[in-house]
């Protein structure tokens, strides 16, 4: 029994040993598994998909990398270890008080830089010009195209942009078969629409990624998609059918600058 227990501590101990050099070899997997994210976030990531995600868009630790409209931070917490011995990361923000907090509450954010974001009021220099390797996105398309903005970001992600650097846009998922309303207020948008925003502010589509699909998601819930997890935004209404759908279908795609 002994010699059992010593030879399962010593694979388990090896186990533990070869993750943490997996991890030290590859930057990226050690900011996704690091210990300061919130738990709330880490149970997202069967949904969102981080690694693979960042993976698509080409992401490198050397990277300048402007981040539009963070919210709560869900991806800063990945990107701001990852970039911050090597690179540097822009938080494009609107002034969120709890974006602020999220940044002054660990070491870890200390060299992001936040930039002045407002689509609403024309605030969109959201990095200096031709500085960055890499602008991200991650569904918020639909509130720009509410505003009637969201040309004026994809020519302002293209004006922050090296020549070569990338655009990176994840976006709640309407079928093609349905109409788009220009307002987007259900959340859902098209890939139609979004490429046509980006093309019209002189990107080329580079590639899709179905990583983040979701083909249980019907898009065409009451009160849009917010109705699904984490929002719930029906409350008890229908909850355990949205439960079982999980979050939205999205889009993955990625531009290039020429």
């Amino acid at each position: 029994m002994k010699t059992w227990l010593t030879a399962a501590l010593a694979t388990a101990s090896m186990a533990a040993a070869l993750g943490a050099h997996a991890q030290a070899a590859d930057p990226l997997k050690a900011a996704v598994a690091a210990d300061h994210r919130s738990v709330g976030n880490v149970a997202r990531d069967v949904y969102r998909h981080p690694y693979e995600t960042l993976s698509f868009f080409g992401i490198k630790p050397t990277d300048t990398v402007v981040e539009l409209a963070p919210g709560g931070g869900w991806y800063t917490e990945i990107l701001a270890p990852y970039l911050r011995e090597q690179g540097q990361l822009y938080a494009a923000d609107g002034g969120s008080a709890r974006f602020k907090a999220k940044m002054e509450s660990l070491g870890v954010y200390g060299k992001v830089r936040i930039t002045a974001f407002d689509p609403a009021k024309g605030l969109l220099d959201i990095a200096p010009p031709g500085s960055a390797d890499a602008v991200l996105t991650f569904r918020n398309v639909h509130n720009w195209m509410g505003q009637d903005k969201a040309q004026d970001v994809f020519n302002a992600a293209f004006k922050a942009l090296k020549p070569g650097g990338v655009l990176g846009v994840e976006e709640h998922r309407l079928p093609a078969a349905r109409t788009q309303d220009p307002k987007a207020p259900s959340g859902y948008v098209q890939e139609a629409a979004v490429i046509r925003f980006a093309e019209a502010a002189g990107f080329k589509l580079a590639g899709k990624s179905e990583v983040n699909a979701n083909p249980k998601d019907t898009a065409d819930h009451e009160n849009g998609v917010w109705a699904l997890p984490p929002t719930y935004t029906n409350k008890d209404k229908e909850r355990a059918k949205y439960q079982a759908i999980g979050e939205s279908d999205r889009m993955t795609l990625k531009f290039v600058k020429p």
